[in-house]
């Protein structure tokens, strides 16, 4: 599938950044669209992009609020006009404990956004087509560790019930469904921030279940699930990343 053109949400940095990098280092792709939604970081977004192209892929920039219906249907008449079609989409982008964000923004971005997304983009997929949606073991199991991140949890697990609801009209396309959920990734700024608030937090989580994944792990996992096989098999449902152990 060299020639898949897979789109990566919220991919100018974080495991976003990584999943892009790994679909192009890893030869599994021949366009990664890279979208971001704060303009005056574009240039982590062309960073991005420039380490695509010298794995010797194609890569777009696509700006967009994807909390935004027009911005969101622009992007995806760009990357119509410019690669004309979609393989691959991974349901990275999220927020929630941003300092602007208002009461109801994680439920925008975690839970409208990837839906409006698929229903916008399914008709620029083709049979064999995978999505890929991004989340946490705290917001699949529904265990809300920190109250901190519990309006994220909710509204990621809101998000995935949604695209879970519309897995038979995907699969009548052709087109897989694929949850990839993630333990504490020990290197995200998320991990970071509650061992901040939480001394030794980190260290505990380690001490109950074991080594904890990194980005790199956890992007692994995701690109293999946003990347058709072209063999037609069906990717699980389900993947897990890290120990499921709450």
């Amino acid at each position: 599938m060299g020639e898949a053109v897979v789109l990566v949400t919220g991919g100018s940095r974080g495991v976003g950044a990584e999943v892009a990098g790994l679909l192009a280092e890893r030869g599994d792709v021949g366009t990664v669209v890279v979208n971001h939604r704060d303009g005056n970081k574009a240039w982590m977004a062309r960073a991005v992009a420039a380490r695509v192209e010298a794995a010797g892929r194609r890569a777009l920039v696509l700006r967009a609020d994807l909390t935004d219906p027009d911005e969101t249907r622009g992007m995806l008449a760009d990357l119509e006009e410019s690669a004309g079609r979609l393989d691959g989409l991974v349901l990275n982008a999220s927020g929630g404990l941003e300092r602007w964000a208002d009461e109801g923004y994680a439920m925008r971005i975690n839970a409208d956004s990837p839906v409006r997304l698929v229903d916008a983009a399914l008709p620029l997929m083709r049979p064999g087509g995978r999505i890929a949606f991004v989340t946490s073991h705290w917001a699949h199991f529904e265990r809300y560790e920190s109250p901190v991140y519990a309006p994220v949890a909710r509204s990621k697990q809101a998000g995935e019930a949604a695209l879970r609801a519309r897995s038979a009209r995907l699969a009548a396309r052709g087109v897989a469904l694929t949850v990839v959920s993630g333990d504490v990734i020990a290197d995200s700024p998320i991990a970071l921030m509650l061992d901040r608030l939480n001394p030794g937090w980190l260290a505990a989580r380690r001490d109950r279940v074991g080594p904890l994944p990194d980005t790199r792990a956890f992007a692994g996992a995701i690109a293999d699930a946003a990347v058709p096989d072209g063999r037609g098999a069906r990717p699980p449902a389900t993947v897990y990343v890290g120990s499921t152990r709450m």
